[in-house]
């Protein structure tokens, strides 16, 4: 017989998902078998648990660009995200909002390798994850720091979390990605106001809000 699965289990997965989705989102480009995010069925579909108004403002933002987009053929919708990604996380000549903790903790920092790089690099040891850097980025990217979320929360979909462990996860939201996601939307909305990844970022924190 298979074993009772809770709603906190289901729950649990179902933030798996929300964070891969979002993480996998901000660290490369979107692919053409990755483009659920222009169609606006897919966000009228969307539901998660603990939907606050950071998550229905982030949701309406995206919905309102897919809408936008719609009238285009799939390939320009894609390039057209594809150029707000470059000149928000990539550049030339620099990013206008870059996705690495150390640069939003200390907007005076010039190099994005600091103290959150190696505590996300102990991190995702401890967990015996193994990063396939393979667009050579530092483990303190928002994406990365989602995607250790979503590792977090897919294991506690397969068993229930003791008290500690899922105290650990919930002081890592507050004291990693939570604690500069506000600085880093600014910076989105200040470059590409009403964009995919305007949206998308807003939707991210209000997730994360929910979790604490």
């Amino acid at each position: 017989m298979a074993p009772d699965v809770t709603s906190a289990q289901t729950d649990w997965a179902l933030h798996a998902r929300l964070y891969a989705f979002l993480g996998n989102s901000l660290l490369a480009p979107m692919r053409p078998d990755a483009a659920v995010g222009l169609d606006p069925a897919f966000w009228d579909a969307w539901a998660c648990d603990g939907e606050n108004e950071r998550v229905r403002a982030g949701i309406a933002t995206l919905k309102a660009h897919a809408v936008h987009c719609a009238g285009m053929p799939l390939e320009q919708r894609i390039q057209h995200v594809n150029v707000e990604y470059a000149r928000l996380f990539v550049g030339p000549p620099k990013p206008a909002a870059p996705p690495w903790e150390t640069l939003n903790r200390n907007p005076e920092a010039t190099c994005g390798f600091g103290e959150a790089t190696f505590a996300m690099r102990q991190l995702l040891r401890q967990a015996g994850l193994q990063l396939r850097n393979e667009n050579h980025q530092y483990e303190d990217h928002l994406g990365i720091e989602l995607l250790y979320l979503s590792e977090r929360c897919r294991v506690f979909a397969e068993r229930e979390p003791s008290f500690k462990e899922e105290t650990a996860v919930r002081e890592f939201v507050r004291e990693r990605p939570l604690a500069w996601i506000p600085a880093f939307h600014e910076r989105i909305r200040q470059a590409a106001p009403h964009g995919y990844f305007d949206g998308l970022v807003e939707l991210a924190w209000g997730l994360l809000e929910a979790e604490v």
